[in-house]
């Protein structure tokens, strides 16, 4: 999921842009998320630290002491290098300060009333294109339906599927969130290849990620976490690691 942060000192623009960008991602059905809107540059920083990748949407006049919006851009980009900033404005010409503090803006939205909402919900769209199109490679994503969302998970990290108690699901494993979806193992093991190895008939494991391997007790450690290991998949490990064990 891909997090959305707001940060404008007037609440009643704040308010409009989450409305609509909440709306946008929900018609669009986008693995994306208003997670904050913020007032203040500390309350955003505080809490896109661990964020990830995210998308900013900054107030250009933001007064909040030492910062204004691309003072607060120049530290989120410190952060998040790869992020994504579009900025408000009340201003169509600032554009320029962008390259001065070194920003990479992807848009500029300028203050008009009620429009602001809709010109921040038709960034989003072009926002959510341009990512697409960042992976340019599907074999590097696996993209699976949980619940009413579409969810896109980079391959690099996969630590293994389980085969769920309910008929016919699967849980993905990452390191830090288990994705419940309609799948099989059989299917999955054809679909991806050398990356993952069958270990166990109820576990699929990343071929990198896998840590030690417990011969006797029929464990195998990956990403800290413990899968089963079967007779069969103590074959197929033996048989990647060339004997050499």
């Amino acid at each position: 999921m891909i997090p959305i942060y707001l940060c404008d000192d007037e609440e009643a623009v704040r308010h409009q842009l989450q409305t609509a960008l909440e709306w946008k991602i929900f018609m669009e059905n986008y693995d994306m998320k208003v997670v904050l809107a913020a007032s203040t540059a500390g309350e955003l920083l505080d809490a896109a630290a661990n964020g990830g990748r995210g998308v900013y949407f900054l107030d250009v006049d933001l007064r909040d002491g030492e910062w204004d919006g691309f003072t607060l851009g120049r530290e989120l980009r410190r952060r998040d290098p790869h992020g994504t900033l579009i900025y408000i404005t009340s201003y169509g010409d600032l554009a320029w300060k962008t390259f001065q503090y070194h920003l990479e803006a992807f848009d500029y939205i300028v203050k008009e009333g009620e429009q602001t909402g809709s010109d921040a919900a038709q960034c989003l769209e072009a926002v959510h294109a341009r990512l697409l199109d960042e992976r340019h490679d599907p074999a590097e994503v696996f993209s699976l339906r949980t619940g009413d969302e579409t969810r896109h998970v980079p391959l690099a990290n996969i630590l293994f599927f389980e085969t769920a108690p309910k008929a016919h699901h699967v849980f993905l494993h990452t390191a830090d969130s288990r994705l419940d979806f309609v799948g099989s193992l059989n299917d999955l093991e054809r679909e991806l290849g050398g990356r993952f190895v069958r270990v166990h008939r109820a576990y699929l494991a990343a071929w990198d990620k896998i840590e030690s391997v417990d011969w006797k007790e029929h464990k195998v450690r990956v990403g800290g976490r413990t899968c089963l290991l079967s007779r069969a998949g103590k074959a197929e490990l033996k048989k990647k690691l060339g004997g050499n064990l």
